[in-house]
């Protein structure tokens, strides 16, 4: 059985309790591994890991950060199948989608900021007769980076890839549920030649681990992507200390879908935005709005598609959606479909647990479930849900799929379906999001900011904003010396 360590110092270690929790394969129900059950002294240890190489990581050329980062990408492209294979057994996805989606994007990420901060500028300020103003931006120090389940790898290093090329050290800490590739990556860093200290990832719960490195003083920024109620939480520990805060959080996000769309191309985006990683990306379309001229025709073709995907373990060639990610989120989500069922609503399709054959029969698999003839402001449709579930409702006027879409605390992200330019443009205008898809979904561009509005989110990660936010802008004026004549 895999015993996973902590990465600090530049060292695979134990924890300092010598304790251990069970890492449970999805897939299979079981228990496959060990996570270290790490403690408040173990950030400790970290802390000061960071602390102490952060003068040296800091003060390096751009260009050997960058190098060094460049080469962390090479090697986790190289070990792609390893990645891959460990992604999808840890999360529970599907190896197809690890290899297409999750394993490759965290490859870009690395790429992306290693090679973004050799272009990244400050400004200057001319004062006619007086002076000049120029910025310089400075990396803040310490900095703490805690990342979820639903995408382990991919987020995981979406936040440490720009705070390590901006010149900070980093302490991380990957969700316990899902810590294997993050265990990947620190031998990855460890072979790339990362100096010691600059990056440390250390495993445990989030009541321990994340919560040490919320209130050590000596971590100045935390960047965070989970829960609303947990971002709260870490809110109100970080900023009474003045630390600089970064929150990526829920969703609740609607697809609008007018008569005059491109109803073939809305169908087959909608089945993937509905329902790609088991429903569990804080992206996908859960409220799906179908203007009624073609909802009924809309709905009928959508729940024929989704009754016919696969669901079947995460090495199935064939499988569309594979487990989710334990047994509470199954049992969450289950009990959110019984509540729909309480609150009205009709179950067209789905609604059910899968169970395969085999070695596979105690695994977490859901059907993917349509939910028809819910209130837009009920419980189903205001809460986050997180899983393959979506509901489908229909709307007559631009002003009513408005009011239903910005309904909800969350406005994370929407998508757009029509091929009237002026609505479109007028529609994503007036919707309450950070990120608005018109006519395609989850299209990124890593120069772009990502975040959300309302209780989605505080800040922007992405392209310069994030190297922005890894940074302290600095201002110096330069008085214009006298003339001599």
């Amino acid at each position: 059985m895999i015993q996973i360590q902590n990465y600090i110092n530049g060292q695979l270690v134990a924890p300092k309790s010598n304790s251990y929790l069970d890492n449970i394969d999805p897939s299979r129900g079981k228990v496959y591994s060990k996570i270290p059950d790490s403690k408040s002294e173990d950030i400790n240890v970290a802390t000061a890991a960071a602390k102490a190489a952060f003068p040296l990581w800091s003060n390096m050329p751009k260009e050997q950060r960058s190098d060094i980062m460049l080469k962390v990408a090479q090697l986790i492209e190289e070990r792609m199948d390893e990645f891959v294979g460990a992604e999808s057994l840890d999360n529970g996805k599907p190896e197809s989608l690890a290899r297409a989606v999750d394993i490759p994007r965290a490859v870009s990420n690395f790429k992306f900021f290693a090679t973004a901060i050799l272009h990244f500028a400050s400004e200057s300020h001319y004062m006619e007769g007086l002076g000049v103003n120029y910025t310089v931006r400075k990396p803040i120090g310490v900095v703490g980076c805690i990342s979820p389940w639903n995408l382990p790898l991919y987020l995981f290093t979406w936040k440490i890839a720009p705070a390590l090329a901006a010149g900070n050290c980093v302490v991380a800490k990957p969700s316990e549920i899902t810590p294997m590739t993050a265990f990947l990556l620190s031998k990855v860093c460890v072979d790339a030649g990362m100096p010691a200290g600059v990056l440390n990832i250390v495993h445990g719960l989030g009541q321990n681990v994340g919560d040490a490195i919320t209130k050590h003083p000596d971590i100045t920024a935390i960047s965070f992507t989970g829960g609303t109620q947990t971002g709260k939480t870490i809110a109100g520990i970080a900023a009474p200390m003045f630390k600089k805060l970064s929150l990526e959080l829920g969703g609740k996000n609607p697809n609008i879908i007018f008569a005059d769309c491109d109803f073939k191309t809305a169908l087959s985006t909608t089945l993937r935005s509905s329902f790609a990683n088991q429903g569990q990306i804080c992206l996908c379309g859960s409220r799906i709005f179908v203007e009624r001229p073609i909802y009924e025709k809309f709905r009928d073709a959508f729940v024929e598609k989704v009754a016919k995907t696969k669901v079947s373990f995460p090495t199935d060639p064939e499988a569309k959606l594979g487990a989710v990610v334990s047994k509470p989120h199954m049992e969450k989500v289950l009990s959110y479909i019984e509540l729909a069922k309480e609150e009205g609503g009709k179950v067209l399709t789905g609604g059910v647990q899968v169970h395969l054959d085999g070695e596979y029969k105690d695994g977490y698999y859901l059907r993917p479930t349509v939910i028809e003839g819910l209130d837009y402001k009920c419980r189903t449709n205001q809460e986050e849900i997180f899983g393959p579930v979506v509901t489908i409702t229909p709307f007559d006027t631009e002003e009513e799929v408005l009011k239903m879409a910005n309904s909800t605390i969350y406005g994370l992200s929407a998508t757009i379906w029509t091929e009237n330019l002026t609505r479109a443009h007028r529609v994503a205008d007036e919707v309450h999001a950070g990120i608005v898809w018109i006519n395609s979904w989850l299209v990124r561009d890593l120069r772009t900011p990502f975040g959300g509005v309302k209780a989605s989110g505080v800040g922007r990660e992405g392209g310069f904003e994030a190297l922005h936010f890894f940074t302290e802008p600095k201002n110096i004026f330069v008085k214009l010396g006298e003339g001599s004549h």
